[in-house]
């Protein structure tokens, strides 16, 4: 267990996070949390923005009680806020919001209303601070990030094979590309560290095929290294068979049934890591109080494909599935720009 206290060379590395969001003495800057944040985030976060000579406020959130039958994991999809009014507009004239909350607010319901007031959000992953400071800004970074989303915003058709047997198609006419590198600076724009990840959210039935996560391959949700492989089938967008003999299977089994919704079936998001920095092994390194796992999201030539909403082709649901998998080609339009899990140097 590593210690909660604080640490300058933590502060430090919050300041560079914020410098590239441009943050500037006077700013003002809201923190948003919940009762359940991570303490220590929130606490650097203050401090930081203090160093800098902005000038935050604290808007904390009751964590809501979770009304679904299952532990919710990994969606992205924060219910904090509950839609509260007053919460909203403090956010939106703040200018700068860091978030801290323990799901973030990549697809919450009230972030779409706070981005359109021209308010830029840095959601902090709920990763313990050793983590973080790893993966500061990288300009590099940046224009790598940049390039790969303008290639997926042009292409018309993903690829997706590996030696365990995946073999899947998808449709990317008009689907819906971000690309994120860590932080933002612009108004009206989110993005979240640690980064390094661009993904597509496809538009309805444009999805077919087969994929098997093979033994190494890693399933955020459960935070697990697969033991055991998993085929699932998928015909217009939906997981519509998912077999395998071990305990991973049967786990995502239970667990996608335990919502009692289509939607959780659902494919929500396609795309790859492409952070050097970032570590496959980084998952057996932490306490699993201490790992959000977003850093496997950002591990450089991992395909990250996940399950659950996809407000791009009309479908909400709270189930979600982030499966980062190793050892994929992926093609775009016939280019390999990852081959065999290695990302390839196509982007500039």
């Amino acid at each position: 267990m590593l210690a909660d206290r604080i640490e300058a060379k933590w502060i430090d590395a919050f300041c560079e996070i914020f410098e590239r969001c441009a943050v500037k003495a006077g700013d003002t800057a809201a923190i948003l949390s919940e009762t359940q944040s991570r303490a220590l985030n929130v606490h650097l976060a203050e401090l930081a923005l203090l160093r800098m000579g902005a000038k935050p406020f604290h808007v904390v959130m009751p964590t809501p009680r979770n009304r679904h039958i299952v532990p919710v994991r990994s969606t992205g999809a924060s219910e904090a806020i509950q839609k509260l009014g007053p919460v909203i507009s403090a956010l939106q004239q703040a200018g700068f919001v860091v978030d801290c909350t323990i799901e973030g607010l990549m697809h919450a319901a009230e972030t779409p209303e706070i981005l359109k007031a021209g308010a830029r959000i840095l959601v902090i992953s709920n990763e313990h601070p050793e983590a973080l400071e790893r993966m500061v800004p990288d300009l590099a970074l940046e224009k790598r990030v940049r390039a790969a989303a303008k290639m997926l915003r042009g292409t018309k058709r993903m690829r997706v094979t590996s030696r365990a047997g995946t073999a899947l198609d998808v449709d990317m006419v008009g689907a819906s590309t971000v690309g994120v590198w860590g932080w933002t600076d612009k108004p009206g724009t989110l993005a979240h560290w640690p980064g390094g990840i661009v993904v597509s959210f496809p538009k309805r039935g444009t999805i077919n095929g087969t994929l098997v996560m093979a033994p190494g391959d890693i399933n955020l949700t459960f935070k697990r290294y697969l033991t055991s492989p998993v085929k699932m089938i998928l015909k217009d967008d939906y997981v519509v068979e998912l077999e395998g003999e071990g305990t991973d299977a049967a786990m995502m089994r239970a667990y996608l049934a335990a919502w009692g919704d289509r939607e959780a079936y659902a494919v929500s998001h396609v795309g790859f890591g492409m952070n050097p920095g970032a570590r496959y092994e980084s998952l057996s390194m932490y306490d699993r109080r201490d790992t959000n796992g977003t850093e496997l999201r950002a591990v450089s030539g991992n395909f990250l494909f996940s399950t659950g909403a996809n407000e791009f082709a009309g479908r909400y649901t709270a189930g979600h599935f982030d499966l980062p998998m190793m050892g994929t080609t992926i093609e775009l339009d016939g280019v390999a720009v990852v081959r065999e899990g290695v990302l390839q140097d196509v982007f500039s």
